[in-house]
């Protein structure tokens, strides 16, 4: 593509609605949360890559912000500044503001100030002010179902790609990756607002899309693990708690922060509390007794939380055990071995009155055994012969 032209790419037809929250100015808008583009409202402009469609998203980015002409044109040339660098960026503001006019963008909204340029913007005329107006809205509203749909509003403005029609080596380095993480941010604080109003189905398939584009987000898996969990779907959660567990181990060599563990522990334990809430809530651990005192009724297992429920009847050992991997008590491991949660131990040890005896580790388990903590807190699991 010529680097010279300036140009619109396309034109498309979009909704005066298309802002959502945001009310719609008069005046022409620039959208720097998808592909540069100038709207009034009825018609959207997406400008062909140039060095003016840089040098504007450079100041639309750090809009009422004095922008240094030094960093203007690295953005615009990169390592291939011209000799002449001063006066090419002076001719790249020229056509810049030329563009300007055949878009009906008025007034001199580019100003020349010792050291660089400025670009003035506001909420009206800019989709990323107007985004972060959104959300301090939303981060101040004390109702969850107003801060959720404020959230949504702001969200709605992305679309992909993320400036996708602008040449910049440095752009794409250092500035889109901070907006996406501004973005996701939000996209968290959503799904918070959504979990506290009890949404946890209904925010299932974005909070999959946004743990499997972040693989590695403990908050965003964190959210999912809840979600499934206070769905019904409890095998899952656990499940998703294995997948970021594994891949944490695999890529970065690291264990789950606390928070995710306590939360993998409380839905083991049945302790993650019926009522949604912003924050992930895990419950003290609840005392295990091995028995009745002396001389009293024994209890009904089902009116003690703590008790294990009754194996079925009919269920040999082989079943048992099967049923104690489906719900996440025991992970199988090669050679007939099988690693035992603490909570089932805790059970086992109360019930037969001494400590279970912890298998020596076999070729395939040494890794295991070698990594485990001294202090079981750190880790849930043992390697334990069943």
């Amino acid at each position: 593509m010529d680097d010279s032209t300036d140009r619109p790419g396309a034109v498309r037809t979009t909704s005066t609605d298309d802002a959502g929250e945001l009310r719609m100015a008069d005046r022409p808008r620039f959208r720097v949360l998808g592909p540069l583009s100038i709207t009034n409202g009825l018609e959207t402009a997406v400008l062909q890559a140039s060095r003016p469609a840089a040098l504007l998203a450079g100041l639309l980015l750090r809009a009422n912000t004095v922008v240094s002409a030094d960093w203007l044109r690295c953005l615009v040339w990169g390592e291939r500044t011209p000799a002449n660098a001063r006066s090419a960026l002076h001719t790249c503001v020229l056509r810049l503001r030329r563009l300007f006019e055949k878009y009906g963008v008025g007034g001199n909204l580019i100003e020349a100030v010792p050291g660089g340029y400025r670009l003035s913007a506001d909420a009206d005329t800019l989709d990323l002010l107007g985004f972060r107006a959104t959300v301090a809205r939303a981060r101040t509203c004390d109702e969850p179902e107003e801060a959720a749909r404020l959230l949504r509003a702001a969200l709605a403005l992305w679309q992909e790609p993320l400036l996708g029609n602008v040449n910049s080596e440095l752009l794409h380095r250092d500035e889109v990756p901070r907006l996406a993480e501004e973005r996701l941010r939000v996209v968290e604080g959503l799904f918070d607002a959504e979990l506290r109003l009890g949404r946890h189905r209904e925010i299932l398939t974005d909070a999959w899309q946004a743990v499997r584009a972040h693989p590695a987000h403990e908050r965003l898996a964190a959210q999912l693990v809840e979600a499934l969990y206070r769905s019904g779907r409890r095998a899952e959660a656990l499940a998703e708690y294995r997948r970021i567990k594994e891949h944490l181990a695999d890529e970065l060599g690291v264990d789950p922060d606390p928070s995710l563990r306590r939360l993998e522990l409380a839905i083991l334990r049945g302790e993650l509390p019926d009522e949604p809430r912003s924050a992930i809530p895990v419950a003290a651990p609840r005392s295990v007794r091995a028995g009745p005192p002396a001389g009293t009724a024994a209890a009904d297992p089902q009116d003690d939380p703590a008790t294990p429920a009754p194996t079925p009847d009919g269920a040999t050992g082989a079943g048992v055990l099967k049923i104690l991997v489906a719900a996440g008590l025991l992970e199988e491991r090669p050679e007939g071995r099988y690693r035992m949660h603490d909570l089932l131990r805790t059970f086992a040890q109360a019930a037969s009155g001494t400590p279970l005896p912890v298998a020596p580790p076999g070729r395939d388990d040494r890794s295991d055994a070698d990594a485990a903590p001294s202090r079981p807190d750190d880790s849930p699991w043992h390697p334990t012969e069943v």
